[in-house]
């Protein structure tokens, strides 16, 4: 399964591809911030304040969990600002939300900064810093296709490990990237579970084998669906299992998150929006995208996708509760 980019998700330009980010590697954890954010938190308007009435706005969104609930939060945050709103949200994957977007189709969806570098824009070498990535995409997207990138998630989903509850407290907590190549170094029985494609990707396993210097050799891959993943490594069948690092199953089994100094490319999110519709009313898109956007740390955006991958929840219940919860809207 491919969430970011279309290889199902199509191929990633070969890339020595680096990331940083708090929970799951090294990058700051915090959106940039022009606006301020609305007061509703402290009792103040929260959405309300914002005026879009007799605004048309088709928010899309593509297919997995994350993006489910991140398109139902747009849904309800336009409305809330007084939008008149046709969900269309769950498009399909990578290519088909992206050509939506171009073609009109849609007005509005969620997209990572290093899929919009390399797979919408068909570039190398992505940035470290994830606000200078974003906002290297938001020049050239708004240039070329007329594409405004609004905000960025504080939240990073992208590949990682994740270890065994055993092995990390035998470990003394969380491993980083190096601790785990030197792990195994010297433990040869040690197993890695990973999908299909990954060893095969060029922002995969070959990322960590190239930082580190050791090639993850047939007898310590173990090749899994992406569920039996994580439930084989919660169980200690895997010793590491590759994860994307927002998935709500990490909390829920209590996997530990192998820390990485910037080594998987980076994918904060941010909200892309058609500029003909942006140029309508700036200082409120900007706005409400800080506003919905800013909090979504990785801690928060691995509990929402939780609540819909765990618990059954609906992904548009999970936003609104959300949104209450921050301030944006009452309940």
């Amino acid at each position: 399964m491919f969430r970011h980019s279309s290889w199902s998700r199509p191929v990633i330009l070969l890339v020595a591809l680096v990331l940083a980010l708090a929970a799951c590697g090294g990058g700051d954890d915090s959106a940039s911030s022009d606006t301020g954010g609305t007061e509703a938190a402290g009792g103040g308007e929260g959405l309300a304040q914002y005026d879009l009435s007799g605004t048309d706005i088709a928010v899309g969104s593509k297919d997995f969990t994350e993006q489910l609930v991140l398109g139902q939060i747009m849904v309800q945050a336009f409305e809330a600002a007084g939008a008149t709103v046709e969900d269309r949200v769950n498009l399909g994957g990578t290519n088909v939300a992206r050509s939506a977007l171009l073609s009109g189709d849609i007005d509005v969806y969620m997209e990572y900064n290093g899929t919009g570098w390399t797979v919408h824009l068909g570039n190398e070498d992505p940035a470290k810093d994830p606000e200078e990535l974003t906002q290297m995409v938001r020049e050239a997207d708004l240039e070329e296709n007329s594409i405004q990138w609004l905000g960025r998630s504080p939240f990073n989903d992208t590949y990682g490990f994740a270890s065994s509850p055993e092995l990390t407290e035998a470990n003394g907590g969380p491993f980083d990237l190096q601790a785990m190549a030197t792990y195994l170094q010297e433990n040869p029985d040690a197993t890695v579970c990973m999908e299909s494609e990954f060893p095969e990707r060029p922002d995969g396993v070959i990322l960590f084998e190239e930082e580190y210097g050791y090639e993850i050799p047939d007898g310590q891959v173990e090749i899994l669906d992406t569920g039996l993943i994580y439930t084989e490594t919660a169980q200690n069948n895997c010793d590491f299992g590759e994860v994307f690092t927002t998935d709500g199953r990490i909390p829920a089994l209590e996997l530990a998150v192998v820390e990485d100094p910037g080594v998987f490319i980076l994918y904060n999110v941010s909200m892309n929006v058609r500029d003909e519709l942006y140029q309508q009313n700036p200082e409120v898109f900007d706005a409400i995208a800080e506003d919905i956007l800013a909090p979504l740390d990785i801690e928060t955006m691995q509990e929402l996708n939780r609540q819909v991958d765990g618990d059954g929840e609906d992904p548009a219940d999970v936003a609104r509760q959300y949104l209450i919860d921050q301030g944006l809207i009452s309940e």
